[in-house]
């Protein structure tokens, strides 16, 4: 039996709450690769992200600062993190930490770190307010959507929309809107949290899908898992799904990949009319929190992604299992309230 090459891979989004990031499930992917051995290094923001206390599945973790901090002390975190660590690669997995991640990707290659990220146009050109735009070039139905940056603008709506409305925040949230006065509310509530614009989009009512997949960066599909959910939470997160055999969205999704050459993993939101016609109501530019299920069907996109980054060859998967859910769960770990201090203090556990 040959012996695996060990990696180090750090790896961001570790806060498995009702609303998860896609860290661990990521990390699990990792961790069952057959082509490598991953050295897990959890990149934290807060200091309750449940994953930093995982010892199973994350080897040490390291606090970085906020996206909002800007792109000299992120690198100056890297710097510090790489010097210690020897990373090999890192995968960020929070919409609005692409950002500055893919700024600074040429220098963390230099370093000899690599990602596998998409690039600022194909981040900028899927982003909510561009998504009708989107839509329209590559000619794939997106409800109409308007991007709002005054509470003025509410009581107009009504000549472009008909209630009830999506009001969505920049980069995460979603509430369903019945009036002008919902509306204001989700507004503000959104604009305090993310800034602004608001984004509006009509809702079209029927069943939810989400595809999540891979691509190359050249055009070409690696990966492409459709799953219809099965229930979703309040906030508007699957927490249970199947994998479909769905030619419709696996059509739509290389679709995608192959006009914007996406390079790298993505989710996207799908919704099936009453009419029987899909409509793409998100792309998020990063791996879902549900990104484990490719793993159980056989597609294990974490994997896929870390070769990509490592510039090794990555054929294409063939096929997928049709059938396979995911439910997901809570569960309460014992911590010693010392690994907090140390993480709350230190900044590394």
């Amino acid at each position: 039996m040959e012996m695996k090459n060990k990696i180090t891979i750090a790896v961001t989004g570790l806060n498995a709450i009702d609303s998860p990031g896609p860290g661990i499930a990521v990390i699990r992917g990792l961790k069952e690769s057959s082509s490598f051995d991953a050295r897990i290094i959890g990149l934290a923001y807060e200091s309750l992200e449940p994953g930093i206390y995982m010892h199973d599945l994350v080897d040490k973790t390291y606090q970085i600062p906020y996206p909002s901090a800007g792109t000299e002390s992120l690198l100056a975190r890297m710097e510090y993190i790489h010097q210690k660590e020897k990373l090999d690669a890192i995968i960020p997995n929070f919409d609005a930490e692409l950002v500055p991640f893919i700024k600074i990707e040429k220098i963390l290659k230099k370093m000899g770190i690599n990602t596998f990220l998409p690039t600022a146009e194909q981040f900028e050109e899927r982003q909510k307010i561009n998504l009708p735009d989107f839509g329209k070039k590559y000619n794939i139905k997106v409800p109409h959507s308007k991007a709002i940056y005054s509470s003025n603008e509410i009581h107009g709506l009504v000549n472009e929309f008909t209630y009830p409305i999506v009001v969505k925040g920049k980069y995460y949230d979603a509430s369903i809107a019945y009036s002008p006065e919902q509306v204001q509310a989700y507004f503000n509530k959104l604009s305090s949290k993310w800034g602004l614009p608001i984004i509006v989009q009509q809702f079209i009512k029927g069943e939810e899908y989400n595809a999540t997949g891979l691509g190359d960066g050249e055009g070409n599909t690696i990966s492409v898992v459709p799953m219809r959910k099965q229930y979703i939470t309040d906030k508007g997160k699957a927490w249970g799904g199947i994998s479909i055999a769905e030619d419709e969205i696996i059509e739509l999704t290389r679709k995608f990949i192959k006009a914007t050459k996406w390079r790298g993993g993505f989710e996207l939101e799908l919704i099936k009319d009453i009419s029987n016609e899909f409509y793409l109501l998100e792309i998020n530019p990063r791996m879902p929190a549900w990104i484990y299920l490719s793993v159980g069907v056989g597609q294990n996109i974490p994997e896929a992604l870390i070769n990509l980054a490592l510039g090794k060859k990555v054929e294409p998967y063939k096929d997928f299992k049709v059938g396979k859910m995911f439910v997901r769960y809570a569960y309460d770990m014992i911590v010693d309230v010392e690994e907090f201090h140390t993480i709350s203090t230190i900044g590394e556990l």
